[in-house]
């Protein structure tokens, strides 16, 4: 994949973004935009991973239903010449546009067809707007999905009744500094992590929490993750699993060699910079949600701080996240100790 270049750089932390309440469940509510004449009626945006035959099966079987019911659909133009879908043949019909951007406008939901890389993008189509992302995995894991390919028929029902409710999670805002001037900023949902652009050499980077120095370490990169990425890269990397009601940023040195390299979790309001030290002889790469990269020059500052704008999923269920987490991973709560399950039955039983 090709990257963006920037020059090479070092700057002053950003301004810490506002308190805000992440992780809670809303009842569902209109789009935060002012309403306008194309904005009356319900619109429901539609997302497919279009290169997988089981994606596109999934997005017709939602433009069919949906439009049965009188919800107009938004598809992209280049994903409806995927599909094989004509706007005339749908009543009330099926609205196209060539803008990502402005996709969602208007839309009281975006559905979205795919694995986690899919509603990454979702996220990404829908950031400006907040409007509410529900994810139907047909991936491996799914963690960002609320429902599965086979919940297909009571996922569009829920839609169709308005039973389903929001949660805000957390998200990260990157910026990169040069000579103290901005020169890229973007956000991100799972983590924004600084990585060695060459496997033979290290990289040298020095770490700052609120413009205080924590640590100097030689490694392959620092990962810097969200609640909700904490399942993700952060997982991979040895990060802590964060529940997504906590407020906190994780910090995962990747490969450190050092001393002191612990994965560390803090405050949401704190400002982490990684500063690529100008004494390196590679340059790095900042990568955000491992979908967007831009290389970074020896003397670049990468500040990363909580989202002024989170990302809003929706929930059909209210299941608590520890149940997610054993689904999702397929955990065992059997061991030689006996069944979790059943000790969690009877301690209740007891209790009672």
């Amino acid at each position: 994949m090709r990257t963006r270049s920037l020059p090479s750089y070092t700057g002053a932390p950003g301004p810490t973004p506002p308190e805000g309440g992440i992780g809670q469940t809303e009842p569902v509510t209109p789009p935060t935009e002012q309403p306008t004449e194309e904005s009356s009626g319900r619109r429901v945006l539609v997302l497919a991973h279009t290169r997988r035959n089981e994606a596109r099966e999934v997005a017709r079987a939602f433009v069919k239903e949906l439009t049965a019911h009188g919800i107009v659909v938004r598809l992209l133009r280049a994903e409806a010449a995927h599909l094989g879908i004509e706007p005339d043949a749908y009543d009330p019909g099926v609205e196209l546009t060539d803008s990502e951007t402005d996709a969602s406008r208007g839309c009281e939901l975006t559905v979205v067809i795919g694995g986690d890389g899919s509603i990454l993008r979702a996220a990404e189509v829908t950031h400006k707007r907040l409007t509410p992302v529900l994810g139907v995995n047909l991936g491996h894991v799914g963690f960002l999905a609320e429902a599965e390919h086979e919940d297909v028929a009571a996922t569009i029902e829920a839609i169709v009744a308005q039973r389903y409710t929001t949660e805000d999670r957390l998200t990260l805002d990157v910026r990169a500094f040069h000579n103290g001037e901005l020169v890229y900023s973007t956000f991100a949902v799972n983590e924004a992590s600084v990585e060695k652009a060459a496997r033979e050499r290290m990289l040298e980077v020095v770490v700052e929490i609120d413009d205080r120095p924590l640590s100097r370490w030689g490694c392959d990169g620092v990962v810097c993750a969200t609640p909700t990425g904490s399942t993700a890269y952060n997982f991979s990397a040895g990060g802590p699993i964060v529940w997504p009601q906590v407020e906190a940023l994780c910090i995962v040195p990747l490969s450190a060699h050092a001393l002191f390299a612990r994965p560390m979790v803090v405050a949401p309001s704190s400002v982490i910079a990684i500063e690529v030290l100008a004494g390196n002889q590679g340059a790095g790469v900042l990568w955000c949600d491992g979908r967007r990269s831009v290389d970074l020059p020896p003397g670049a500052r990468i500040e990363v701080s909580r989202g002024l704008r989170p990302v809003r999923l929706v929930r059909l269920h209210q299941a608590p996240f520890t149940d997610r987490l054993v689904a999702k991973f397929g955990l065992s709560v059997e061991g030689w100790r006996g069944s979790a399950e059943k000790r969690i039955q009877e301690r209740s039983v007891n209790d009672q």
